[in-house]
């Protein structure tokens, strides 16, 4: 155990990792030393900032959990928190079932963790006596500003928090609330902060990206905010992330066309295409809906790379509808795409009106198949690639190689290319135009061409 050194431990998704480097920032400004999911944990005090959105995941944050609980008990760690989604949702379960942990805070007060530890009699006197921001109120800086656990170069930018959606299968508004959107200066502000440390790339993430400003504007906003964050000198790429299809705002396409730093590259989660399914999911949407606004894309915005995620096995899912689903990926080509099986969520509408039918080994058989014809897709883009020379920026060292991706590829769920030392000298963090000699199932291969 490290006297006054905090490990904290992120789990899920991105905007999960926001929140902990946020957190990060507040515990760094009150005197403690970070570490952000370590190999080996041996801080004086444990977070895991938890992820509840599907089975797995409450399985993978209860196992981490009860393992860091076992630390505790060995008095290899003094205190434990817990922090996330998971606590959001079931903090009432969590404490009778666990009650190791010394306190559970929901996904918005995690920020009373610190002052609860400035003010505990138990804190190191040093420490307690530094300055808490929560006890005058949170400054402006503190909200925008983090501890970076990403690499120098890029960094997620959360949008707005919660989402008004209805979706039948998904618990995330249980947790999350009713969507707020974060004001539009305050975003770029952050932005520049960003990028007077040396950041490039910014990802912007939201639960429902593409419904921003509705609450602070009267009108979806996304094409105004990318616009101004486009504008902020330094900023070499702006990434979109989890757009909704349904009421998809156009004027976003024209400044993705335009505007050379916005990466021609959009998430927007689909779920599914059959018009019978998307009813009984509550997506609003149908199947013609569906197909006419991807074409709208890919017209307006020529080179897109889309990524999507599909479902399969969603109660009253037929084989003929299944069938349905696999052609339209075979003919919508998407250049990135990943799939769950439907797993069923206390609370939602679908748990609560349905019958999860569907057996699970029919559902993994779905799940095989439209990701062998995913994986074909997959490799022909790729090959696609082999002979075109492509702006990519590194992002790391591995063994042998160096590893950067295009503007295609986000991190650490794309397709990377990776360069040979031997072959090629280049700065992590720097662009870079590549070659690209060869491709295989996930990754390209390149050498450099120029620095960009």
């Amino acid at each position: 155990m490290i006297k006054n050194r905090i490990d904290v431990i992120t789990l899920g998704c991105s905007k999960n990792l926001v929140d902990s480097e946020k957190l990060m920032k507040l515990l760094e400004e009150n005197g403690y030393t970070l570490r952000h999911n370590p190999d080996k944990v041996n801080g004086e005090i444990v977070v895991i900032n938890t992820c509840g959105f599907i089975g797995d995941a409450k399985e993978e944050s209860i196992n981490m959990i009860l393992e860091v609980c076992d630390l505790k008990a060995r008095r290899r760690v003094r205190k434990v928190f817990v922090m996330g989604c998971l606590s959001e949702r079931y903090m009432a379960e969590l404490s009778d079932e666990i009650p190791q942990v010394d306190k559970y805070y929901g996904k918005f007060d995690w920020a009373q963790l610190v002052d609860d530890l400035a003010r505990s009699a138990e804190v190191d006197s040093d420490t307690a006596e530094a300055s808490c921001p929560l006890r005058d109120g949170i400054g402006e800086a503190s909200f925008i500003d983090r501890v970076q656990t990403t690499p120098r170069h890029y960094a997620y930018v959360k949008i707005s928090e919660g989402c008004d959606r209805t979706c039948a299968y998904c618990a995330i508004p249980i947790i999350t609330g009713r969507h707020v959107s974060r004001p539009m200066d305050e975003i770029v502000d952050e932005v520049r902060l960003l990028v007077s440390k040396g950041v490039t790339e910014i990802q912007l993430i939201a639960q429902d990206l593409t419904y921003y400003g509705v609450d602070l504007y009267k009108s979806q906003s996304i094409a105004q905010l990318v616009e101004r964050i486009s504008d902020v000198e330094g900023v070499k790429w702006v990434r979109l992330h989890y757009g909704y299809p349904t009421h998809f705002p156009m004027d976003l396409l024209r400044v993705m066309r335009e505007r050379d730093n916005v990466c021609k590259y959009l998430d927007i989660a689909l779920q599914h295409v059959s018009s019978n399914v998307l009813k009984r999911m509550r997506r609003n949407i149908n199947k013609e809906e569906t197909i006419k606004l991807l074409r709208t894309i890919r017209r307006e915005v020529p080179g897109i790379y889309l990524r999507t995620t599909l479902m399969v096995g969603f109660p009253g899912e037929t084989e003929d509808e299944f069938e349905e689903l696999l052609q339209f990926t075979k003919d919508m080509r998407f250049e990135r795409m990943g799939a769950f099986a439907y797993s069923e969520e206390e609370g939602t509408y679908a748990a609560e009106n349905y019958v999860d039918d569907i057996d699970d080994n029919v559902k993994q058989t779905r799940l095989d198949r439209l990701m062998r014809v995913q994986q074909r897709i997959a490799e022909e883009v790729s090959a696609s690639h082999i002979g075109q020379t492509m702006q990519i920026v590194i992002d790391r060292e591995e063994g042998e190689y160096y590893i950067g991706r295009t503007q295609y590829d986000s991190p650490e769920v794309d397709p990377e290319v990776l360069l040979l030392k031997n072959d090629n000298a280049v700065e992590v963090g720097h662009f870079y135009m590549v070659e690209i000699t060869g491709a295989d199932e996930f990754d390209l291969y390149g050498k450099i061409a120029s620095k960009k």
